[in-house]
């Protein structure tokens, strides 16, 4: 029998978590998140991770299964998430793969990209000039040097630009160059499902959650994570603009509007990223569960 994995994409705040779990639940398997700032422990508020009833609904994977402090890469998750995939494997034919990060995604159905040895003194460089000029340096120059990723990057993630932009200018050529090109064999086939909904909808739905968070406690989480505001973990959105406000840059008024904005922002960025993939299935955020279910089906049948 083929072994299947059920992706499940979209932008943040559109519900990808109460679909994942139904369709675990229809197909009795467990869950792969791919959540890249879902794995820290200690950043639960303001990554959105599943309630306790919804954990309990399904087996999780990689939810909150690291430290902020661990130095932990989108190609260790590759490996982890391979090595776990091939054991729910052994007890299952599905496993249900869900989250917002792209790279992430891509890293598990198609394998992590080989990327040129860079030399040291390139990355010290581009590191000096971002301490000096600041992160309008690394978009200005990496729009210039690749502005095909520069179009989908973070682009108020500073280590996502550095590293692109060392290996465009160490490499001769764009970082989007080097991404797609290994094709690792996987013992799976995949099934992509992307949920999307309008413009608008989606960023009602975003403002809401960020009402929701700072209800349940996100100024508190950030605000003890401030002393660690350096971290690659906490370069993002949601963290970064509490900690302008500790640290009385901005009002509290002022950080709640950006953590909304820049998460809009953040929600097209997954847009573009995932609209790229055309054997992807996007439905409509309000579709009944079982005619999801009911297209997975036909897949698995006529596969």
């Amino acid at each position: 029998m083929a072994k299947y994995l059920i992706t499940i994409i979209g932008p943040t705040a559109i519900g990808k978590t109460s679909l994942s779990i139904a369709l675990a639940q229809h197909f009795n398997c467990e869950i792969i998140s791919c959540d890249s700032r879902q794995f820290f422990k200690e950043m639960r508020i303001g990554t959105a991770v599943p309630s306790e009833e919804e954990l309990a609904g399904a087996q999780h994977h990689f939810i909150q299964n690291k430290s902020i402090f661990e130095n932990y890469t989108v190609g260790d998750f590759e490996k982890e998430a391979i090595s776990k995939l091939d054991e729910l494997y052994l007890a299952n034919d599905f496993v249900v793969m869900v989250g917002g990060s792209g790279l992430y995604v891509d890293a598990v159905l198609k394998g992590f990209d080989e990327f040129p040895e860079i030399d040291i003194a390139v990355r010290e460089e581009v590191k000096i000039n971002y301490e000096k000029l600041g992160i309008e340096y690394l978009q200005t120059e990496l729009e210039k040097l690749d502005s095909n990723y520069f179009s989908v990057v973070a682009k108020e993630n500073p280590q996502r630009m550095m590293r692109a932009l060392e290996v465009c200018i160490g490499s001769g050529k764009p970082y989007s160059s080097f991404l797609n090109q290994k094709k690792n064999t996987r013992n799976f086939t995949p099934i992509l499902i992307g949920l999307e909904a309008e413009r608008s909808v989606i960023y009602d739905r975003i403002n809401q959650r960020v009402d929701i968070m700072m209800n349940e406690g996100l100024l508190a989480e950030a605000k003890n994570l401030l002393p660690q505001k350096d971290l690659n973990a906490l370069q993002t959105v949601g963290y970064r603009e509490l900690f302008s406000y500790f640290e009385s840059e901005i009002t509290l008024e002022f950080a709640i509007e950006e953590i909304k904005k820049n998460t809009r922002r953040f929600a097209k960025r997954q847009l573009t990223w995932f609209k790229r993939n055309e054997t992807t299935k996007w439905f409509d955020y309000l579709t009944d569960r079982k005619k999801i279910i009911d297209f997975l089906n036909t897949i698995i049948h006529n596969s």
